[in-house]
């Protein structure tokens, strides 16, 4: 199998004051293609600081990460941007969807980003990704007249239209009813079982 992610002896520091706060030390594992794995610990355990480094969101202080084999240190801004774009797709917990936009063209949007994909192929890609996940009967819809459960549906039909190498989920069932959140479960899991690489905090 091979290693999309890559973390060896991955540190960062924070400075508070005269103080440093050490919110992660000496972090190493790997996720192989098709995996899912589960971050889990309490409050102030580091999993927010991990996340943001995963993400690309922030740098780590010490160590390297790698993804799909590219040394994360060593990228600029704009390269981090892109990586962001088109190997990471981010699923949160409050959905972050437009609220006078179509799920069609909140699935679209982060694809006009990408300079490789043509305007028919964002909106096929659009379309298929609603699919899978379940909403082919919703696309014209808003996040008004859709429920909770049908707009995290929305957030990961979005992350998975740029086909990425991995799924972040950061608490993707953290504002939902037990229900809604066993049936977005399943659906990672069923993601999962077509070969998708998740990598889900919680």
């Amino acid at each position: 199998m091979n290693a999309i992610i890559k973390i060896q002896n991955l540190q960062r520091t924070f400075e508070v004051g005269s103080e440093k706060v050490h919110a992660l030390k000496g972090i190493s594992f790997e996720v192989n293609e098709g995996e899912f794995v589960s971050i889990m610990g309490t409050s102030g355990s580091g999993k927010s600081t991990l996340l943001n480094i995963l993400g690309c969101l922030d740098r780590p202080t010490a160590g390297e990460y790698r993804i799909d084999d590219i040394p994360v240190k060593e990228l600029s801004e704009d390269e981090l941007s892109t990586i962001r774009n088109r190997k990471i797709g981010f699923v949160f917990q409050n959905y972050s969807l437009l609220p006078r936009t179509s799920a069609l063209e909140q699935v679209e949007l982060p694809l006009l980003y990408n300079n490789t994909v043509t305007d028919k192929q964002r909106h096929e890609r659009a379309e298929q990704a609603l699919e899978q996940v379940g909403l082919k009967d919703r696309m014209k819809h808003t996040p008004n007249q859709m429920s909770g459960g049908q707009q995290q549906r929305v957030a990961i039909a979005r992350a998975l239209a740029g086909d990425p190498v991995m799924l972040l989920a950061d608490e993707a069932t953290g504002n939902l009813d037990t229900r809604t959140s066993y049936e977005i479960m399943c659906l990672f899991q069923e993601l999962h079982d077509k070969g998708k690489s998740i990598v889900f905090v919680t």
